[in-house]
């Protein structure tokens, strides 16, 4: 992900592992062995504060809800200025491998020194999250062995994806809702949230193996039964987001707009909204007037000139800096029950749960609920014609501004049906990534490439394709 702001201060106390040092005074030297400056009873709750607002997907957790490559890719927007991304710029580097010595090293800390469960259950909520993000850019990690070696081997992503699902249920049996909980500016302290947050992360990583476990008795319909059994997010006031206090701490989007105004609405977003008369064109953009994709610096430059009303990225009510960054929402849960009951995972109905879906991401967009009639248009009606797509599609709308959660719904089932950007700017990359590129030898000397060659070359290996390509394919979309 590239960051389009750097300068945001978090108005909060940060206390990241790698910068913690100790306030007490050394009174003596003690046993030569023992570090003085070392941290044995750091504040943890502090540090859960400090990876929930972290500003990058190396120290937090919200930015992987807020990629500008994947949104890109997607075509949710489309680049206004000094295009990159949208033409599949190779040299794009992947940030959120500094997760390892970052925000997972952080909360590990707080699973290993913190004496309150429900602490140390969202650490490893927040934790599986972030392997989640990290594995689905990139296919094959360190999981298991993450920190238990300098070269820890890469996982197969099939064992990442079991191990994250198990450790969900872990984590969420260890809550106890005692109250005991503080520090927590994503969830407010609500340990049954956390439950919930849990429970609905494994519902989505069960339905990201539709193309691995297709049937009804196979392992991911077992898991997704279990997540909804067990209570997802259904309302829009347990949606997990991060809301942002303006001053120091503004939203993301809003710092989008302060200057640069980098991203417009794509035309394939406005063109889907508008074929559907979808009223959530009000929240998703600024006029009718859509930005063309994956066009040349010199044509958007032409179109930006000659089309001055060109549609935004969320209208100006909707990118305040005090708005909130989502993470997973009612919307998509919905959605997924909705594409799990069409492959006959569950007896739900799937017409029921379509409807939940749209009308929850109205809700969380503070629109109208749309009429009747919208659901009666041949794109929506799930008669057993294309219902993958009707379903992708809507899931798709659902999860804007989230390109990270579209990719994946793209990747996926192959829907909405996206034609490539026009204008690549190099010949051999000319499809919309499948994945992001581990950073090059030449790029870093603190690449995987020069830190643990033989093991990233191990994964590399198994990827759907020929070398650590865009175009290569991870293991659950192969």
């Amino acid at each position: 992900m590239k960051m389009k702001n750097k300068n945001i201060k978090i108005a909060l106390i940060v206390m990241g592992v790698t910068t913690l040092a100790s306030c007490s005074k050394i009174k003596d030297f003690g046993d030569t062995n023992v570090n003085p400056a070392a941290i044995t009873s750091p504040t943890t709750y502090a540090i859960l504060t400090n990876v929930e607002s972290g500003i990058n997907q190396s120290t937090g957790i919200w930015p992987f809800a807020y990629d500008n490559s994947a949104s890109a890719w997607i075509q949710h927007v489309s680049e206004q200025q000094y295009p990159s991304e949208g033409l599949y710029d190779v040299t794009v580097s992947y940030y959120g491998f500094g997760a390892y010595t970052n925000s997972l090293l952080n909360l590990k800390t707080i699973i290993d020194k913190s004496s309150v469960p429900d602490e140390i259950a969202a650490a490893r909520i927040l934790t599986q999250y972030i392997y989640w993000n990290i594995t689905d850019n990139l296919g094959d990690i360190p999981y298991s062995q993450a920190f238990n070696s300098k070269t820890p081997a890469y996982d197969k992503q099939e064992d990442i994806y079991k191990g994250m699902i198990a450790e969900l249920k872990a984590a969420k049996n260890q809550i106890l809702n005692n109250g005991s909980l503080k520090g927590d500016i994503l969830n407010n302290n609500n340990a049954l949230l956390w439950k919930k947050f849990a429970n609905s992360l494994r519902a989505m990583m069960a339905i990201q193996l539709t193309k691995k476990y297709p049937a009804a008795s196979d392992y991911a319909a077992t898991e997704f039964k279990a997540a909804i059994a067990d209570g997802v997010i259904e309302s829009n006031a347990d949606n997990i987001r991060l809301g942002f206090i303006g001053g120091n701490f503004k939203n993301p989007y809003w710092a989008d707009f302060d200057g640069a105004r980098d991203n417009g609405e794509s035309t394939t977003m406005y063109n889907l909204l508008n074929g559907l008369s979808d009223g959530r064109q009000a929240a998703f953009g600024t006029s009718t007037v859509a930005v063309p994709f994956g066009i040349k610096e010199a044509s958007i430059n032409s179109f930006i000139k000659n089309n001055p009303t060109w549609s935004h990225k969320l209208a100006p009510a909707f990118r305040k800096d005090t708005s909130s960054v989502y993470l997973l929402t009612a919307s998509q849960l919905y959605l997924a029950r909705a594409e799990a009951a069409s492959r006959g995972w569950t007896a739900e109905d799937k017409t029921a749960m379509l409807k939940a879906g749209v009308n929850a991401s109205f809700d969380q967009w503070t629109l109208t609920p749309p009429p009747a009639s919208y659901f009666t248009q041949p794109a929506l009606v799930l008669d057993g014609s294309n219902d993958i797509k009707k379903i992708s599609e809507q899931a798709w709308l659902a999860s804007y501004p989230n390109g990270k959660a579209a990719w994946n719904i793209y990747r996926r089932t192959g829907f909405p049906a996206l034609t490539n950007a026009p204008d690549p700017l190099n010949p051999a990359h000319s499809t919309i990534p499948r994945r992001y590129t581990f950073t090059p030898a030449s790029v870093s000397t603190s690449s995987e490439y020069n830190l643990n060659a033989a093991n990233v070359a191990a994964a590399v290996a198994r990827l759907g394709g020929a070398a650590d390509t865009p175009e290569a394919k991870v293991w659950w979309d192969q």
